[in-house]
Formats: structure tokens, sequence, C-alpha cells
């Protein structure tokens, strides 16, 4: 059995063959005559090539001598050369990859393929089976190669007899350079020889003969032997030179007369002796491309055609030149098709119905495209997804590393003025904007949203999928479990609590000695450091590697945390609302020897490790974050953090698939991703850092990206431009803030808005005092952005009780307050097309160059940061620490954590910390009660108020 396990040679770098590299000069002198190959005088590809005096002789006046055809396959390298030369001028570091699968050992063959790649700049593998390789050993190499990403191309070199359907139609048809597919050879009848490969072996007989001169027009072309895919594509591509094309096996009667007819003579299989020369004209032209150029058998052409009959030109050189021609012709496609291009995306129809139906019965009543076939309209390869089901999946990061030169689209921000509880629709906003993008003026654009926790789902509040016509489907995946996201946040989050307790339990419970023995233990006779210990050492400053020199008190610094258990701010979390949790006793059970404490449960959202997620652009910062997270503070006030316990691989681990984003897609079929879910009140409230950047590469330069910020623009957008893009180095181009007349009049003394309690007739009849009055937050808001020098588009989300008086005064006083455009919008009722003006309103802000820039410079002190955002965006007249606050303040830049920015834990229903305070609060001061870090997220978080 082993003897027939296939021996493959997949050499990525150079091939290095037996006996003394032979370079292209070399192999195309060898190949016009003299020595080597197999029969006597044949050339290295056992072309049949006589004197030149007997080929004149032969050929009868006015015929032309064969090309040069050293000199075509010089031309053919030449070009790919270049053409390769400028890709990689573009990506320094591709260099494509062309395999070959060989059944035999044919040394030869392996050289040739292997200089005219090397000449060309290509890569080139070998995998070389036994001669005797049945077809579902040849299927199984196939395969691998299909679903390997470093190859490009792939080639068969097998037994004519092997060429089975079944083998052929095996390979990927973008990866078939020979052009033996049905795929494309379907492309080629069709008439799309640009979008698919052309079989090297038809394109050399072509070559050849429009090199020499020959005019294919009207001329009688037989075609003697060949089968399958190389009869089909020679016959197609002679029928489109205008010659009349006849096709003949060895042993049909008619033959003789066939040859007498033909002006040229094309030898698909080597010719049996029994067929005598004669029956060939004089001056007919003979080309051999038996299927021994496939299987590597290159010295074994026409028996007879020699001496003093016609040329048979082996085709066979000038086709390996060509299948690397083929080669790097795809990578050019490919390249252009990683380039900006607007996407061929099949959008889904809507049907509005009035009154609208509930988002359960809108979302149920669309069927959603298969998500591989959303991923493939998008530009996403068949490599750089993981399937959940029919309609999500994750996307890999190595997009980012595939695009990396792609230029970014333009990148929007939704926000919205200070909300009322029942939210303001920017989660609807959002959706409708991209569904009219994309679905209504065939622009490329991406949502990006946060994943709703199942606390506010199974609330009042509800999910965040969207509304109306205008929405993320299926709806219950989005809104409940989606890819289990967030259960890898708990796990994570419970993990590192677990081992704050357990680390304390061991330590009043062991000596020294015992716990070290524990955290280094002896396998297998053997005794080391792990890699996380070993940083834990040099953390400590001791410079030592073998576990059994350290002295008693190197291993007693190594083995003892000392965590003070007061100082614990890592809490267990959830993601489902119970009450009873939230403040609780643990360490009852009698295996605890006595160690209890207060603790606390926490929404799962609300962990660091969901702020890590959001903020981290790769797996390796992934990491390093939850390493540096801090969870308590030793006996000496020093902080502890993930890598001193020793479980940040294990944290790490259960993230490894949570960190891929969330492919979904929105009513009318355009993409969503869905990724990290952070509130914006207790955290940055912003969908992942990694969703935008693999948008925006997705997108292309003239698209779009749609991401949401939590709650009001004082906090969630505040946080987006200070934090989000601080840490990701994106710039904004646009914010579109979402206002309602219900908002508004809210705000312009309207009575208060209860989430569950029907809206009183303020809010369902028209009053323009209060739209006129309430105006000042929204002006407010826009000053905010203002701050950051990004233009705003203000989006009023209409609603059925407002009126054309209303909907006007607030479009006209928002364009008085600076806003670049204001558009009602009506999504909600209609999908996308209720949302094309503001669609146009957004390009149109979008094309004014950025100005944007910080609030503060995060190397300012935290007290200074903190008073800067209390003033310039709440509007407070100064702020008011409480002695816990400065204490905490105090440590933290004594740990040096001051110069990370801030993100303030504050109320989302008005600007100031009274939620009562609506409009715009004037002359309050800022209580900061408490102030807590996020180290491994990277900011400071002051809590406001209570």
């Amino acid at each position: 059995m082993s003897a027939r396990l296939p021996l493959v040679l997949r050499r990525l770098g150079r091939l290095q063959p037996p006996g003394p590299p032979r370079r292209l000069r070399e192999l195309c002198r060898a190949s016009s005559g003299g020595g080597g190959g197999c029969g006597g005088g044949e050339g290295l590809l056992g072309q049949r090539r006589l004197r030149d005096t007997q080929a004149g002789s032969s050929r009868g006046p006015g015929s032309r001598a064969p090309p040069a055809r050293d000199s075509i396959v010089r031309e053919v390298i030449q070009n790919s050369k270049e053409v390769l030369s400028l890709l990689q001028g573009k990506n320094p570091a591709f260099k494509p990859v062309l395999a070959i699968i060989q059944a035999g050992d044919d040394n030869l063959m392996q050289e040739i393929n292997q200089n005219l790649a090397e000449e060309a700049g290509l890569n080139i593998t070998h995998i070389c089976l036994p001669a005797d390789s049945g077809e579902d050993e040849i299927i199984d190499e196939i395969l691998k190669i299909n679903e390997d990403t470093r190859v490009h191309g792939l080639a068969l070199q097998i037994s004519e007899t092997s060429f089975s359907d079944k083998i052929l139609n095996a390979l990927k048809p973008e990866k078939d350079v020979d052009g033996v597919t049905d795929v494309n050879l379907g492309k080629l009848v069709r008439g799309d020889a640009r979008e698919c490969f052309v079989s090297p072996v038809a394109r050399a007989v072509i070559e050849l003969l429009e090199k020499s001169g020959v005019n294919l027009d009207g001329k009688k072309i037989l075609v003697i032997g060949a089968h399958g895919s190389l009869e089909a594509t020679l016959q197609c591509l002679f029928q489109r030179k205008g010659s009349m094309t006849m096709s003949s096996q060895w042993k049909t009667p008619q033959l003789q007369s066939k040859l007498h007819e033909a002006d040229i003579v094309i030898l698909g299989s080597p010719k049996p002796e029994e067929i005598p020369l004669s029956w060939i004209q004089p001056g007919t032209t003979v080309l051999n491309c038996s299927h021994d150029f496939l299987s590597g058998k290159l010295g074994c052409s026409s028996p007879g055609v020699h001496g003093t009959g016609p040329i048979a030109e082996d085709v066979s050189l000038l086709a390996a030149a060509l299948r690397i021609q083929n080669m790097v012709s795809s990578r050019r496609r490919w390249f252009r098709e990683q380039q900006y291009r607007r996407w061929r995306l099949h959008c889904l129809k809507l049907q509005p119905l009035s009154p609208v139906p509930s988002d359960i019965e809108i979302s149920r009543a669309q069927t959603p495209k298969a998500v591989d076939i959303l991923a493939k309209e998008i530009g996403l390869l068949a490599d750089e997804i993981e399937i959940y089901g029919k309609s999500k999946a994750k996307v890999r990061l190595s997009l980012l590393e595939r695009l990396k030169d792609q230029a970014d689209g333009k990148y929007v921000l939704v926000a919205g003025i200070t909300p009322t509880p029942l939210g303001e629709g920017k989660s609807t906003v959002t959706i409708g904007l991209v569904q009219a993008l994309t679905a209504h003026l065939n622009i490329n654009s991406f949502a990006c949203l946060r994943q709703p926790s199942q606390g506010p789902t199974f609330g009042v509040k509800g999910g965040a999928a969207g509304g109306g016509y205008a929405q993320v489907i299926p709806m219950e995946e989005f809104n409940l479990h989606l890819t289990g996201d967030i259960h890898a946040i708990t796990a994570a989050n419970n993990l590192l609590a677990a081992a704050i307790d357990t680390r304390i339990l061991h330590e009043n419970t062991q000596t020294d000695k015992a716990l070290y023995n524990r955290l280094v233990a002896s396998v297998n006779g053997v005794r080391e450091f792990s890699k996380i210990q070993l940083a834990r050492l040099k953390k400590l400053g001791i410079n030592k590697t073998d576990p059994s020199t350290l002295t008693e008190e190197e291993m007693r610094k190594f083995a003892r945390l000392d965590i003070d258990p007061s100082t614990i701010t890592w809490q267990r979390v959830m993601d489902t609302n119970d009450r009873f949790l939230r403040k609780i006793t643990i360490g009852q059970g009698s295996t605890e020897k006595g160690y209890s404490r207060q603790a606390q449960f926490d929404i799962a959202v609300a962990s660091e490790v969901m702020a890590v997620l959001a903020l981290t652009d790769s797996l390796a910062d992934m990491k390093e974050r939850l390493d540096r997270m801090v969870v308590a503070s030793d006996s000496n006030g020093q902080p502890v953090t993930t890598g001193d316990l020793g479980v940040t691989g294990a944290l790490t681990v259960l993230m490894k698939d949570a960190i891929k984003p969330n492919l979904m897609q929105t009513l009318e079929g355009t993409p969503v991703f869905v990724h990290a879910g952070p509130f914006a009140n207790i955290a940055h409230g912003n969908s992942s850092v990694l969703a935008d950047k693999i948008a925006l590469k997705l997108v292309g330069e003239e698209g779009y990206v749609v991401t949401e910020a939590g709650f009001g623009a004082d906090i969630g957008m505040e946080k987006f431009f200070n934090i989000k893009c601080r840490a990701s180095g994106l710039v904004p181009s646009v914010v579109v803030l979402v206002a309602t007349v219900r908002a508004l009049k809210m705000h312009g003394g309207g009575p208060s808005v209860t989430a569950g309690v029907p809206l009183k007739k303020e809010y369902t009849e028209e009053n323009l005092q209060l739209v006129a009055d309430g105006a000042c937050n929204l002006e407010k808001q826009i000053q905010i952005a203002h701050l950051f020098g990004v233009p705003v588009v203000v989006a009023l989300n209409v609603f059925k009780t407002d009126t054309r008086a209303e909907i006007d005064l607030v479009c006209e006083l928002a364009k008085r307050a600076g806003a670049f455009n204001a558009v009602p919008c009506y999504h909600w009722s209609i999908g996308g097309k209720g949302s094309v003006d503001l669609a146009q309103a957004v390009r149109e802000a979008a094309s004014k160059k950025s100005r944007f820039q910080f609030l503060y410079d995060v190397q300012l002190p935290i007290v200074e940061k903190i008073r800067t955002i209390a003033q310039a965006v709440y509007g407070a007249e100064d702020i008011e620490l409480s002695p816990e606050a400065q204490s905490k303040i105090d440590r933290y830049t004594e740990q040096g954590f001051g110069n990370l920015p801030i993100c303030m834990a504050k109320t989302h229903l008005s600007l100031s910390h009274q939620p009562v305070k609506k409009g715009v609060p004037k002359d309050f001061i800022l209580p900061i009660s408490d102030v807590r870090a996020s180290i491994g997220a990277g900011f400071i978080y002051p809590l406001v108020g209570t």
C-alpha cells in the first residue's frame, strides 16, 4: 500500500532537477534540432524538423518555412514576465504558484516546466504519483490542490487513458490552466474566451500557423486522432478563424481522401504505422499536438513523418510556454477583480404592505439568499468564510492580508440626538441607508452593527435588527445566539473569574514550595517553564529559565500574586437579566475552606473581554490585550493581570472564533457584518474595528461602510471618535445624525415618555412649538460632531403620526444649525427606496475632504481629559471628583495608565448626569463618583453620578 502513496514534491520554492539546470535559451536551442531526446536525430522535445533543403522540396513553391519557434516561446515567456513584474510592483510579496500533478517519473518534463516557470518568475510545484495511479488517487490530489490557497493554477500530466470526465471536472475551473473542464470549454464556446482558460496546446497550434504567415480563412483543416477537450477547442478556434474543420480518427475509412483534401493536418495522437505517409499531400502543413504534451512523453512523435515527407511541427514547448502565460493572465484577471468594482449583487425584492406588519412577520416573509452566494457576490473567496447554517457565516481575517493594498471605501457613522427610552431608530436608519445605496443606487455598501445582548432582547427594548422594511434577516438568528460570540465571551470572562478565586484559595492554603511545585509541575520527569511563565519571570526581573535554579525568595515571588480581595474588579457575567445575581456571596461550599467574599454578576456584554474584541485588529493583538487586563491589585497596590494568572492562552483559545466577524444580510439582500456588542453607557458602544476594516476593503474606494454608535452622539459618537478611531486609525467621512419628531417634542417640554406606556397626545398630534423648542438638542449634537471636523447629515426618521409641517420644520432647523443636509427617511415603511434621498445626501457630503481631529491629546492628565469631555461635549460648567475617584486617578497615573483615552459611563437619556434634564442642560457640575480602568481594552472609564 505504501508503494502506491504519492511522492508529493510540494515545492513552493525552486525545484532542483537532476543534472545541470537548463535555462530557456538552452531548451529552445536543444528543441530546434540536434542531440538528445528519443529517436535518432530528434531534438529535446522530439520535434520532427527536417533540414531546410528537405523542407523546401516537400512544401513546393511559395510555401513558408516553419517559424523560429524558439523566438515565439521567448516572446510568450518575456510577455508573461513583464506582466507578472507589473503585478508584483503593486504587490511585491505576490508570486503565483503552478502545481502539476504528474503520473510517472519524467524528470525531463519537470525540468522543462521548471525552467519556463523560472524564466517567467513563477513558482512551480510537482506532485509526482506512481505511473499506475488510479482515478481516485489522482482526484484526491486534485481536491487537495483545489483547496490550497497558496496554489493558483493546476495542470495534469497523466496518460491519455486517465483523462476521464470525472478527473477533468474535479479541477476547480479557476485553477484549470489547461482549459479542460466543462466550465472553461463552455465559456470558450459561448464566446467568453477572455474570462476562461483556453487549451495551451490548441493555442500553440494557432500561434505557430499564424506566426508562419498562414491565412487560416477558408483553409481546410483536418484534425486526426484528437479527443475530448482538445478536439472541441481546436474546432472552436479554427471556426472563429474562418477555417473549415473536419475531425477524424485514424481508423476512419475515408481518411485517405480527407488527407488529400486538407491544407493543414493536426495530429491529435501518434500516427499508426499502417497509415502511409504518401496519403499526405506535398505542401501540406502538419502539426503534432498529441496528448504526449500532457502525459510528458515528449520523444514519441508520429512514426513516418520524417525523412522526405512533410514537416510535423511539434507544439509541445510552445504549449508549455502558453500554459505559463495562462497562469499569468489568470493572476492579472484576479488582481483586476480585487480592485474596486461594483458588485453584481442579486438584490431581494420588497413588496411593502400597508399597514406595515410586525417586524417578525416582515422578516419571515422574506427568504434570504444562501450566505455562500452573498459572500461570492461581494468578492469573498470560498476559503475565507465559515458557514453557520444557511444564512450566516464567519469571515476569516486572512482577507485583510489578501486585500491589504486595496483602497478603503468611505466611512459613515450613524449617531443620534439624545433619545427617548423607546430609541429613535439608528439601526433602522443604518439598514435603510445601505439598502438605498446598494439595492437602489447600485453602490457597494456594507452595514456594520453590534450583536444585541439577550438582556435587552428579552426585556422591554427588544431586539436590535432594525425594524419595518429595514431589517437584518433572519431576525431570530440575529437577536439570539448568532454564532455564539457572546457565549464565548461569557466562558472566557468566567474562566478568568474562577482563576482569580482559585488562586487566592491555593495561596491561602499552601506553602511556597507546594504552590511552586504545582505551578511548575514535572511532566514525564521533565520540569520547565511555559512561555507565559517565562514572561512573568521577566516581569519580576528574574532572568532564569531552569525551574530548579530559583532561590526560595524567587520561588515565593513567582508563585504568590498576593491578591487583595477588596480590590478585585473582575466580575462574573451572564447574558440574560437576573436581578438576584447583582449581589452574591461566593465560596460557601465546604471545599472552599471558609474562603468566601461578596461578588456580583454583570451582563455579558459589559465584560472587558467584549471591549477587547471590539477594539482588536488581529488575533495576536487580542492575545496581548487579554494578557494585560487588570483584574485586581496585590497587597502592595500593584496591578494583577490575566498574564500574571497564566490564563491568557486559555482565554485566547476560547475567543479564536469569536474574533471573526459574522456575515448576514438585509431584507433587500445587501451585506451586513454583525460583530461585538459593548454597551455605550458603560463601554464604548461600537461594533468591532475588524468588521469595519474588512468591510472597507470589500466595498472598494468608491463604496461605503455604514456603522452605528450607541445612544446619543454625546456618548456613542464621542467614544467612536476618541476611542475607536484612535485604536483603528480609520478616518470617518460623514456623520448621519438620526432625529425624530417624537424626541424633539420631548426635549421641547413634552410629557415624559415611558417604555410600554401609550404616548400622550402631544406626540401623536401636530405641535410645531414643541418641535421648535426641542431643536436645541439637535443643534447641540450637530455642534458636537463639528468639534471633530466631520460633516453632518441629519436623517429624520419619519413616523406615521408626523405631519408634513413638522417634517419640514425639523429639516429647516437642522440646516440652520449647520447640518450639511437634512432629509426625511421612509425606510421603515417602504425599505431602501425610502432612504434614497438620504443616500444621495451622504454621497455628496462624503465627497468633501475630511477635516477629522480628536477632541483631546491622550497625553493630557486624566482629570483634564475628563474635564474636556464634560465641558465641550456635555456642556457642563466643571467636574467634581469624589475622594474615591481622585484616589483611583492617582493610582492609575502612578501605574502608568494615565495616557489612555477616556470612556465616560453616563446616562444616555440626558446630556447631563440627570436623566430627567432634557433639551440642553446648563450650568451643571458633572459629578465623577468613581474611576475604573479597562487596561486590556485600552481606556479609563469614569462613572458619572449614580
